[in-house]
């Protein structure tokens, strides 16, 4: 593959929209590669395929499909693919939000993970919404921030996750840059029998809200902001970790 600049991936897979939308926004910026899971990878979180090969498939030009993880599409990329390390990374446009503790489970924010841990510059972006997509103001501000990355670079082992409320651009209030909230959770699981008389099991995985607190991402969508949220490697509580050095373990 030749030289590229921006490599995108998604966890929506190939076919996504968001995908071909965010495409389009970003090639006026540089040589685009594409190269996405081939079917809907969402809450893979960072999973890395280890027990089988990967196979890719050429879909169309600049646009290639794994038949694994979003993890696995980036670490594929940089690392056999592509005959450069493109200038930055850029996850998305997922169709739905990555706020709050989404982070943890996001197959979409997990690529832009693995796009730092390798060295490369990477966003995570997300359109917040279930259902009747708007995706304009999302790609508009796609470019503006990409173009910015590559302008001015980020700090080793930080990426930027944003989430952009399904609005039309001119109802849009600004841009907030945010600390992680809070989501909280059903913890809801459905037990059912199969024909066989075999119990299985659904995950419910209800959302039931957030924690209000100022500043954070949630604050910001909830006033019609879109929030960019930066998020650093280091998951360390050094808080903690001065408390526990007087355990006499």
């Amino acid at each position: 593959m030749r030289g590229i600049d921006i490599l995108i991936t998604n966890d929506d897979g190939i076919q996504s929209e968001g995908l071909k939308v965010l495409r389009e926004a970003l090639a006026p910026l540089g040589t685009v590669a594409v190269v996405a899971p081939d079917r809907e990878q969402s809450t893979t979180s960072h999973a890395i395929t280890l027990h089988r090969p990967l196979r890719v498939q050429w879909v169309s030009d600049g646009f290639y499909a794994v038949d694994g993880t979003p993890a696995d599409c980036v670490n594929l990329s940089i690392n056999g693919i592509l005959k450069n390390r493109p200038k930055i990374l850029v996850s998305g446009i997922n169709k739905g939000e990555n706020l709050g503790d989404d982070v943890t489970y996001s197959g979409t924010v997990s690529a832009a993970i693995e796009g730092t841990l390798i060295g490369i510059p990477s966003v995570a972006i997300s359109l917040v919404a279930r259902e009747n997509f708007k995706f304009e103001a999302a790609a508009s501000f796609s470019r503006k921030i990409v173009s910015l990355v590559m302008e001015r670079g980020l700090p080793k082992d930080t990426l930027l996750n944003v989430n952009v409320p399904n609005l039309p651009a001119n109802e849009i209030k600004g841009v907030e840059i945010t600390r992680q909230g809070k989501r909280v959770y059903g913890d809801a699981v459905v037990e059912k029998v199969d024909p066989r008389g075999k119990k299985y099991y659904w995950i419910g995985g209800d959302i039931l809200g957030h924690r209000h607190i100022p500043g954070s991402d949630f604050d910001a969508i909830s006033r019609n902001k879109i929030s960019v949220t930066p998020l650093k490697l280091d998951l360390t509580d050094y808080d903690t970790a001065e408390k526990l050095r007087g355990w006499n373990f």
